[in-house]
């Protein structure tokens, strides 16, 4: 009898062993995640950075006058310009915000990411299909989606205000900074609920383009491979198979980024816009297509260096971390 429960103690503390054990591994493996996606995220936002600021500039500028100039001509014009008034450090305005919250959106996405991996795979260490990755993708889209509302707010407030001043000196230095921008929607423009001013369309923008980006990501990887199996593809293929998917991203939602844009830089007093339905509409029938593509070519130009970037530090760090 005593032989017997001491067995059956043995048992119990074995079985609960094995769930700290499991435990710790899962922690192991969110932490993994936190770190890679914090490095891939600070090497993407480094090199992205100039990029995006005139795919802003030249997404929220006004449409002409009759017979007059657009504010710039085109993307190098925005870049001349910009580096003109403002010299080099004008191409990384509204960096603040995103490099403060890179660590929490980065690890959002790829832990989020993770989990659901974790939740799919049959049995520990199994190789997901491209299906369930687009499934990953757009889980992790969606929680990312409330950190990246207000986040990219601020920074396109701070990036845009050049290109919607009207010419006097007062309007082009509206904001001081981040902060600025954080305080000043706090206090005139709903409190936290004005953060979250371009929900819908973050959301939009989010969850198929994460979708996208994952599971072209993974297609990509398992082409290069030839198979299931991509743990020893080089650094070259990652970086090929990251800066595709990041073209992936913005080919697949790039007109609900210009609707993003324009209503996060909207007036709060004296809206041009009634919603997002609104914008595109008015976009598209004052600008045609084109107006909803202003700013295609900076984004395409940035969406490949920076993610092959972003992909490449995060799977060696994960990697490195293993």
């Amino acid at each position: 009898m005593v032989l017997l429960e001491v067995i059956t103690l043995y048992s119990c503390v074995c079985r609960h062993l094995s769930e700290v054990e499991t435990f710790y591994l899962k922690m192991g493996d969110v932490a993994k995640d936190l770190t890679s996606g914090t490095v891939g995220g600070a090497a993407q936002l480094i090199v992205g950075h100039p990029f995006d600021t005139i795919k802003v500039k030249l997404q929220s500028q006004s449409a002409p006058l009759p017979g007059q100039p657009p504010k710039y001509a085109g993307a190098m014009d925005a870049v001349r310009q910009t580096t003109a008034a403002e010299g080099l450090r004008g191409l990384y305005k509204g960096m603040g915000a995103p490099l403060a919250t890179v660590a929490a959106f980065n690890a959002v996405l790829f832990t989020v990411r993770g989990q659901i991996e974790a939740l799919l795979r049959s049995e520990p260490g199994a190789t997901l299909t491209v299906g369930q990755q687009v499934i990953c993708g757009a889980g992790a889209g969606v929680a990312v989606s409330f950190l990246a509302c207000p986040t990219e707010l601020i920074k396109c407030r701070l990036q845009a205000q050049s290109a919607l001043a009207d010419g006097s000196a007062g309007a082009m230095v509206k904001y001081g900074g981040p902060m600025d921008v954080a305080r000043h929607v706090l206090r005139s423009e709903g409190g936290v609920r004005g953060l979250f001013k371009g929900m819908v369309p973050t959301l939009a923008r989010e969850v198929p383009g994460n979708a996208v980006v994952f599971g072209f990501y993974e297609a990509l990887k398992q082409y290069m491979a030839g198979g299931p199996d991509t743990s020893k593809l080089g650094r070259g293929s990652i970086l090929t198979a990251g800066g595709l998917a990041g073209a992936a991203f913005w080919l697949a939602v790039y007109p609900t980024d210009v609707v993003k844009s324009v209503i996060q830089v909207d007036d709060y007093n004296n809206p041009k816009y009634r919603g997002s339905v609104n914008a595109f509409k008015r976009i598209l029938a004052s600008e045609g297509l084109k107006g909803l593509y202003k700013g295609f070519g900076p984004a395409m130009a940035r969406s490949v260096p920076a993610n092959a970037a972003c992909f490449l530090a995060y799977e060696v760090t994960k990697s490195s971390l293993a």
